[in-house]
């Protein structure tokens, strides 16, 4: 004999995540965008925003605090955009790989004075 099964009392329940105020910021945030905390979390904020100001005394991307939050990319998107408008964040686009060292010549840099 089975059981019945309950009648749901709201056809449209409430979503499990939480919805950003300016999903379309202006600006272009992907898993790789480094940010740094601009103060310290204060009294009143939500429990999302102040362990995100407490996680990003050190510059962290967007996969590492998704990691931490276990959220997904998606949802964090929205919460580091509202974050980074209200000033709580400052968000730094990754270093271009075009902009690096050659790593040839520091090897060779390296193998230099290695003979010394």
């Amino acid at each position: 004999m089975s059981v019945p099964r309950r009648a749901r009392r709201d056809p449209h329940p409430e979503r499990l995540y939480m919805v950003g105020e300016n999903p379309d910021g202006g600006r272009r945030l992907d898993l790789v965008t480094l940010f740094v905390a601009r103060h310290e979390p204060m009294r009143g904020m939500a429990p999302e925003t102040a362990s995100i100001l407490r996680m990003c005394e050190q510059p962290l991307s967007m996969a590492e605090i998704s990691a931490h939050m276990r959220l997904p990319s998606s949802v964090l998107t929205m919460v580091l955009a509202d974050m980074v408008a209200a000033g709580h964040l400052e968000d730094r686009a990754p270093i271009p790989a075009a902009s690096l060292p050659d790593i040839d010549l520091l090897k060779a840099v390296m193998h230099g004075l290695q003979k010394l």
